[in-house]
């Protein structure tokens, strides 16, 4: 088994994996990028190359959560979603990790027009299989109309990050007067909105490009499917749109928003204002003035298109 520290992975967290999957672990490399928790190629017993995720462990629930989103994998493989097998999930003291398959293709450069197509198809499968009660709708209502201090239902399950994220981003109005004008005009858009009454969908909950797997042009996988869960497949949609909407996109673009109308109704409102207010939230995080006024003027043509077309 090849040092872990070449990578800054606890030897710990190998020996598990080696334990829950039954094979020797051999790691290769680190792949580049991975924000919240780096991915590792490594190797299994005959050759098989794989690809592990561990992050710190942050509170009880988080190999929970890990079960879940292995969950949601199988049940959406078996219909035929795109999307790499969770070959193990585990945890040690410290961290908690899952082991998927190897796909050879490269991260999308770019939403092209085809590729924007193909996903759109790709996201109807998620169609009525929620099958985990773990609602991401009901959680884009809370921070778009900011019932931040609303009582969470315990049916919601919602996470800690999700809890500390909806209080951060209560707190992003006060970064400067362009982000705090632009929360306003959100907090309007839906200060009528009613919370969802069902979950109906399978939810991605992070389809941007970097997630996106693609060879010669088409969609293989998507993967960093983690944070999966129950909702609406216009999330989804919404996140492709967010992704498209600097780029000479528009026909591509008006078949999205044709979409997650048909799909949400005025609850796209929601959908795009949390989009918003997440996006906000992280680039002030990050310390990016730049990035922030990007997110800003983003954030101002999304709800102008959305309210030319309601």
């Amino acid at each position: 088994m090849t040092d872990a520290r070449t990578v800054d992975l606890p030897a710990e967290v190998l020996d598990d994996v080696a334990s829950v999957a039954g094979t020797e672990v051999t790691v290769l490399g680190r792949f580049p990028g991975g924000l919240n928790a780096g991915a590792v190629r490594v190797r299994l017993t005959g050759g098989t190359d794989a690809v592990l995720k561990a992050a710190p462990s942050t509170h009880p629930g988080h190999l929970g959560e890990g079960l879940r989103a292995q969950r949601v994998v199988e049940h959406m493989r078996w219909r035929g979603y795109p999307t790499p097998a969770w070959l193990g999930v585990g945890a040690t003291d410290t961290h908690v990790w899952h082991l998927m398959e190897f796909v050879d293709a490269a991260p999308a450069p770019e939403l092209t027009p085809s590729l924007v197509e193909q996903l759109m198809e790709i996201v109807e499968l998620q169609a009525g299989q929620a099958s985990e009660d773990y609602d991401h709708w009901s959680y884009a209502w809370r921070v778009a109309t900011g019932q931040a201090a609303a009582p969470v239902r315990p049916d919601l399950h919602e996470t800690p990050e999700q809890s500390s994220l909806r209080q951060a981003v209560g707190k992003i109005a006060g970064h400067s007067s362009e982000v705090s004008a632009l929360v306003e005009r959100v907090r309007l858009a839906c200060a009528d909105a009613p919370p969802p009454s069902t979950a109906p969908d399978m939810v991605h909950a992070d389809l941007n490009p970097s997630n996106v797997l693609v060879r010669d042009g088409a969609v293989v996988a998507l993967v960093d499917i983690g944070n999966a869960g129950s909702g609406t497949r216009a999330t989804d949609l919404v996140t492709l749109l967010w992704n498209t909407i600097q780029d000479p996109l528009d026909d591509v673009r008006r078949r999205l928003w044709a979409r997650i109308l048909d799909v949400v109704g005025e609850g796209a409102a929601v959908l795009v204002a949390t989009q918003i207010l997440l996006q906000l939230e992280w680039t002030i995080r990050l310390g990016r003035p730049d990035v922030v006024a990007e997110v800003v003027e983003r954030g101002y043509r999304a709800l102008d298109e959305l309210h030319a077309l309601r």
